[in-house]
């Protein structure tokens, strides 16, 4: 319940927390399982929300086994689709939990599910593709010698900023590989057939992540950078300048705490929209209820309407790269 609650929150708001989302194969989000989405990791639980969020089905993701260390976060986590996995800087006695989920994402795909793995195994805040572990070709082999014909879907995400709110995202999707493009392979674990699936998903994602270094401003510019017609600004600057104003009480008190918390951590952006998500539906009901004192009838309407107008008009006008 809490899954398709938050589902339907972030397909709302998406427009206002990413300015423009470009997909090179967009029927690819209408794409049903068995499915192992292999995608680069640039900005930590945000790559998972953005996708879960455009596909149609249901997305089950792999996180960082650590985050799964009480019941109550544990419970949370599990009942938003996302399965633990460990890696050796949670403990080496940890890593033989990472069965359990292959086992849990096994029979995922046994009811034609989708699973998102990162293959680098580590969010690092880059235009840089880094090379990839072989967790993914080993969860492949094992549904493939279960008879499970689980296709590997390669998924690059690019992102304008990774510190500003309201960025363009490309999202570039290979083509599938599947059991049979690896007719010498047999299904057993050998270091060759892991090997032979990494670098084939390598080679995809290589294409379709950016390479940008962090000082190189204008190649990030004219890789993300869209122009805005005198005309749209014409029309969206006075709701641009409302949507500022509106939003500012929540916004930067928010975006200062995280800032404090977590800005050097690599997840900074991830929080300020997962927090947002929760907290704008309320804060929206706020404004409600204050519009209802203020002016009665039924006045409290707008204010489900014109802030997040007005916010989608700030950030369709504000910088678009760092």
């Amino acid at each position: 319940m809490l899954y398709r609650i938050l589902k339907i929150v972030a397909r709302l708001f998406l427009p206002i927390f990413c300015r423009n989302i470009r997909i090179n194969n967009s029927e690819l989000l209408k794409t049903k399982g068995p499915v192992l989405l292999a995608a680069n990791h640039p900005n930590s639980f945000l790559d998972a929300i953005i996708l879960d969020t455009l596909f149609e089905e249901p997305i089950y993701a792999l996180a960082r086994g650590d985050a799964f260390k009480n019941k109550i976060s544990d419970a949370i986590l599990r009942s938003l689709k996302m399965l633990p996995v460990y890696r050796e800087r949670e403990g080496t006695g940890n890593l033989q939990l990472n069965y359990s989920t292959f086992d849990d994402c096994i029979n995922i795909f046994k009811k034609e599910g989708i699973v998102l793995i990162f293959s680098e195994a580590l969010c690092e805040n880059e235009w840089h593709l880094r090379p990839l572990k072989k967790g993914t070709a080993r969860l492949a082999v094992a549904t493939w010698q279960k008879a499970i014909p689980v296709k590997i879907l390669s998924v690059g995400i690019n992102y304008s900023s990774f510190h500003l709110f309201g960025k363009n995202v490309h999202i570039n999707f290979g083509s599938f590989i599947e059991q049979g493009n690896f007719s010498t392979i047999n299904d057993d674990e050998s270091g060759k057939n892991l090997n032979a699936i990494t670098n084939a998903i390598q080679q995809q994602l290589q294409v379709m992540v950016y390479e940008i270094d962090s000082s190189d401003k204008a190649k990030q510019a004219s890789s993300f950078e869209i122009k805005i017609s005198a005309l749209k600004k014409a029309v969206l600057v006075i709701p641009a300048i409302l949507g500022y104003c509106v939003h500012f009480p929540l916004y930067f008190p928010l975006q200062r705490i995280v800032q404090k918390a977590a800005f050097k951590t690599g997840h900074y952006d991830s929080i300020i929209v997962g927090s947002l998500t929760i907290l704008y539906p309320f804060y929206l009901l706020l404004l409600a209820l204050l519009c209802n004192f203020i002016a009665g009838d039924f006045w409290w309407i707008t204010a489900f309407i014109l802030p997040p107008f007005f916010a989608w008009s700030y950030v369709q006008l504000k910088k678009q790269t760092d």
